[in-house]
């Protein structure tokens, strides 16, 4: 059951987050609240690129990306929240505390990641972020991210 708040597709991910395939870790989102709590959602797929090399015989979707996975979705509720313009803005990643995993993410599983601001200073947010797999506990952290001004755009 979705609580109340906006759903993002998958378009407008695209739109308010730089990341692209294969570091792009966030497929849709659901209950958004602006400033207030977000969740965010990954389809863990048996062809992501870290798969061959990350116990192949056993797959597990590696913890630090599990953790990316909560900062994209706390960027998305911070671009959406702040209406960030992409151009020439990036959210970037600031800090990480009390990060615990609590079962592994394999091919076919779902990430649910559920992100609540603890705390808002003008463009800083500072998070607490927890993961489900089947509505088990997977991983949680604190977190925090701010916008920062890119000076120079970089092209691909």
């Amino acid at each position: 059951m979705t609580e109340p708040g906006l759903t993002i597709d998958y378009a407008e991910v695209m739109r308010r987050l730089p990341h692209r395939y294969p570091f792009l870790l966030v497929d849709k989102a659901e209950a958004f609240v602006a400033s207030t709590s977000i969740t965010g959602i990954k389809n863990v797929t048996h062809n992501e690129p870290f798969f061959p090399g990350h116990f192949p015989i056993d797959p597990v979707m590696p913890g630090v990306l599990i953790v990316e996975a909560m900062a994209q979705t706390g960027a998305l509720l911070m671009s959406k929240s702040l209406d960030v313009a992409v151009e020439g803005k990036v959210i970037m990643f600031m800090s990480i505390d009390g990060v615990r995993f609590r079962k592994p993410a394999r091919p076919g599983d779902q990430l649910r990641m559920n992100v609540i601001v603890t705390k808002q200073r003008g463009d800083i947010f500072k998070f607490r972020g927890e993961t489900f797999i089947d509505g088990k506990l997977a991983a949680e952290a604190d977190f925090a991210a701010m916008v920062v001004t890119v000076d120079k755009p970089v092209t691909p």
